[in-house]
């Protein structure tokens, strides 16, 4: 393999392997825009490489999201380094936010929670 090709292969396996030790799925305005004018629920984690909190609720999501009752939930992942647009779009000042939507509306959201049921009830808003 080229080393060109060897180098996207890798970021690509750190960009999925990210998501999946979240939960979610990375950020993407299409998908994010398309689930909402679905009327989906969707869950949008803003997140920081470097944020303590942000790993200590990476912890948590995977078991929440593997609950029956979020089946139909999705958790997008946006960085908050990378993802200035949707920041001001969506009002978001701090890393470690959870931003819940039911179709196109919003229905709540959080900062710096790291308690399993409180994020719990903040998804189930969504639903």
């Amino acid at each position: 393999m080229k080393p060109f090709s060897r180098y996207i292969v890798g970021v690509l396996f750190a960009v999925l392997s990210a998501a999946a030790i979240a939960g979610g799925i990375p950020f993407e305005k299409k998908t994010f825009n398309d689930l909402r004018t679905a009327g989906k629920p969707v869950v949008v984690h803003v997140y920081a490489k470097w944020c303590e909190t942000c790993q200590k609720q990476a912890a948590i999501t995977p078991s929440l999201l593997a609950a029956p009752e979020f089946k139909e939930l999705t958790l997008m992942e946006a960085d908050f380094d990378q993802e200035k647009a949707l920041l001001k779009e969506l009002h978001v000042t701090y890393q470690s936010t959870f931003v819940a939507f039911k179709g196109t509306a919003e229905v709540g959201r959080s900062t710096g929670e790291t308690n399993q049921g409180r994020i719990a009830a903040l998804f189930r808003k969504a639903l």
